[in-house]
């Protein structure tokens, strides 16, 4: 499972290069300054979040005595819930997508702390 987390992180990275250049050159003439703002934000977390699920198979790889699946999966679904939720809201301009992004964050914020407790009881 050490080599999944690692394996998925750097998929998820290059499919954030891949939405970025998207945003920057496919959507250029469609997102106002504001969408433009909210997606880049989203791409931003999406890369943040992707490398933290290198970072997990690393320490999963380093600590093998701690499971860090946990935050593993909460990267994951804080991708999918912020991210995605901001590349839907900047495209499509539909504001209750922005209702779901804090779900995403509260997932970032939780893998983080998982992160933390793990390491500390060790």
């Amino acid at each position: 499972m050490n080599s999944y987390w690692i394996l998925i992180g750097s998929i998820s990275c290059a499919t954030c290069v891949l939405i970025g250049a998207f945003g920057a050159h496919g959507l250029k003439d469609i997102l106002n300054e504001y969408s433009r703002d909210i997606y880049e934000k989203a791409t931003l977390y999406h890369f943040f979040h992707s490398i933290a699920l290198i970072i997990n198979g690393l320490l999963a790889k380093s600590f093998i005595n701690l499971n860090f699946n946990c935050s593993g999966y909460l990267f994951i679904i804080g991708i999918v819930l912020f991210s995605f939720s901001l590349y839907a809201l900047a495209i499509t301009n539909i504001k209750i997508l922005g209702v779901i992004t804090p779900l995403g964050g509260v997932c970032f914020i939780l893998g983080w702390l998982y992160i933390a407790i793990q390491i500390y009881n060790n």
